[in-house]
This record gives structure tokens, C-alpha cells and sequence, in this order.
């Protein structure tokens, strides 16, 4: 019995790890990295984080990959004559000196495409972040609860009908 709690107990403790994970490359500190789950048969996955640059110059997130999808791309979100428009960011994404910078929901972020399975609450997809001056670093997106999450820990209620994966 002891043993059985204990693994138990493990297995929480990583999981909260991984949630409320802190990744340090260089003076950017990414945080609430989460993605959601996905119905079966979609092609495509999102992905969040906030960036905090506590450093003195500009970085760019130039590029992504993961191991769920074929590509992976960074997104952004803005209106074009009245009408919110979604696409590429070709250039990258500039992570001002002493910013944070949001990737959310209803904003920029992250797009895995290609995605080889769906993805289910709980489950941690791995994407290697490049940035131009800070170099690359692996960042663990642990799927939330529900398809309508808004946050790591969210339970999805609040979005999409509150739709949940079974």
C-alpha cells in the first residue's frame, strides 16, 4: 500500500511540475505553457506561454517545432477592416527588453500543424522554442482539462459551451 501511494504521490508531484514549470533560457523566463485537447481527427493543435524578458535588449521567438506535428508556426491574432484576422508571423515575434509577452487564447500563439494523433487532457506535448539571441530551449505543454481552457489549471467552463473531452 505504501508503495502504491508513493508512486501515486510521484506521479502528482511531476505532473504539478510540469504545470507550473518555469523555463529559463538567457534572460527569458518562459511560464503557463499549456496547450488543449483536441477531437479526434483535428490537424491542428494550439499552444501558450507568457515570455518575461528580464533582459537589457530585444530577443524574437523565430522559430518552433514539437513532437506532435509536422511544423509548428507562431501565430498572430489582429483586425483587418473590422474583421479578426489569424496568420503566420513570418519574421518572428519580438520579445521587447523588460516585456512579457502573452501568447493566449483569443491572441497570438502557438499552432502545431500536422498533428499525428489528438491530443488528450493530461498530456504533455514537448515544442523546442528558438530564439534569435537566446538560443533553443524545450518547453513541456501539458494539455488542460478541457477544449475550452482558458489557463493551465482551467477547467474549460468558462469557453466553448464548456466542452470536455471524454
Amino acid at each position: 500500500m505504501r508503495k502504491v501511494f508513493g508512486c501515486v504521490l510521484a506521479a502528482i508531484l511531476v505532473a504539478t511540475e510540469v504545470m507550473a514549470a518555469t523555463v529559463d533560457v538567457g534572460p527569458l523566463k518562459i511560464e503557463q505553457a499549456f496547450t488543449r485537447p483536441t477531437p479526434g481527427g483535428a490537424s491542428v493543435a494550439v499552444g501558450y506561454l507568457t515570455i518575461v524578458n528580464t533582459g537589457k535588449e530585444t530577443d524574437r521567438l523565430v522559430s518552433v517545432t514539437s513532437d506532435i506535428s509536422a511544423k509548428a508556426e507562431i501565430h498572430e491574432m489582429k483586425m483587418e477592416n473590422g474583421v479578426m484576422k489569424m496568420g503566420e508571423v513570418k519574421d518572428g515575434l519580438p520579445i521587447p527588453a523588460g516585456a512579457t509577452v502573452a501568447l493566449k487564447p483569443g491572441g497570438d500563439h502557438l499552432m502545431f500543424v500536422g498533428i499525428r494523433h489528438a491530443v488528450k487532457p493530461g498530456e504533455v506535448i514537448k515544442a523546442t522554442l528558438t530564439f534569435e539571441k537566446a538560443g533553443k530551449v524545450d518547453v513541456p505543454f501539458k494539455a488542460a482539462a478541457s477544449m475550452g481552457a482558458m489557463s493551465p489549471g482551467d477547467d474549460g467552463d468558462s469557453g466553448m459551451g464548456g466542452m470536455k473531452m471524454q
